[in-house]
């Protein structure tokens, strides 16, 4: 979906659509290319060490890419050192000629959680080479506002682990980052399985939203990329027109001023 009169702003540069999606994981290039003119996004995500258009193996959807004429998001996936995670962007710039890097440093094999440590110093030397970093990280404030300290631009908080599908775990530290980080862009990256999470991550203010297991192991994934295509404005909109304050108690929503007098409530007594 596109609302060139709402742009989502990373570095400096415009783009209608808040959605970004991955390039993994689908059964073929074709339904990878359907699913991204489904979404509608402007930005897709490709790790060098799957997809290195220099290898045989990654031509082909290296080149299904290249078609879509989408802005192109490397990530450093895989990497679990600040030092391998910093050869890996350069390589990507190099290869992909692009300064825009998804950082990923992973701490834990099991939950694929970054390593905090690790990514604000890959952060903060990716910075000085010129780069521009958007980092996988998580809900954590401290994390977010030492990776602001250092240059980051935009945020990327999980939701919940990489491809489990758990949708946003903790809502409140999501919008405890929401509140003390009002003029970062932030993009909840990984964790969602249904259109429904997307929308309630935009609902809370969240600048957008990139995933890509829901999509690619869909068993229609360009339906489900239109689907959390809609699902990502309708939480926008939502978001802009403001959302009802929640109560505790009932309030009627039809007064009885006015209306006729078998519509009123009796008086007995």
């Amino acid at each position: 979906m596109h609302d060139i009169q709402d742009p989502l702003n990373l570095y400096d540069t415009a783009f209608s659509s808040r959605f970004l999606l991955g390039t993994a994981l689908y059964p073929s290039p074709q339904s990878m290319l359907d699913a991204i003119a489904s979404s509608g996004c402007n930005i897709v995500t490709l790790g060098l060490r799957r997809q290195n258009p220099s290898n045989r193996d990654g031509q082909a959807i290296w080149e299904a890419i290249q078609q879509t004429g989408c802005h192109l998001l490397p990530n450093t996936a895989g990497c679990k050192s600040a030092k391998e995670a910093i050869t890996l962007a350069n390589m990507s710039r190099e290869i992909f000629d692009t300064p825009w890097i998804k950082l990923e440093v992973i701490g834990d094999d099991y939950t694929l959680q970054p390593d905090p440590f690790a990514l604000v110093e890959a952060a903060k030397e990716l910075i000085s080479q010129g780069f521009n970093v958007l980092p996988y990280c998580t809900d954590d404030l401290m994390v977010c506002h030492k990776l602001v300290d250092v240059g980051c631009k935009v945020l990327m908080p999980w939701g919940a682990p990489i491809g489990t599908g758990q949708g946003l775990l903790n809502p409140y530290q999501l919008k405890t980052l929401r509140e003390r980080l009002p003029r970062i862009p932030l993009i909840i990256d990984a964790g969602l399985g249904a259109p429904s999470q997307a929308a309630q991550a935009m609902e809370m203010g969240y600048d957008g939203v990139l995933l890509n297991t829901a999509v690619a192991k869909a068993s229609n994934p360009a339906g489900m990329a239109k689907a959390f295509a809609l699902a990502i404005e309708a939480g926008r909109q939502a978001y802009k027109a403001g959302l009802m304050v929640k109560r505790q108690t009932a309030s009627a929503s039809t007064p009885t001023v006015g209306q006729p007098f078998w519509h009123q409530p009796c008086n007995r007594g």
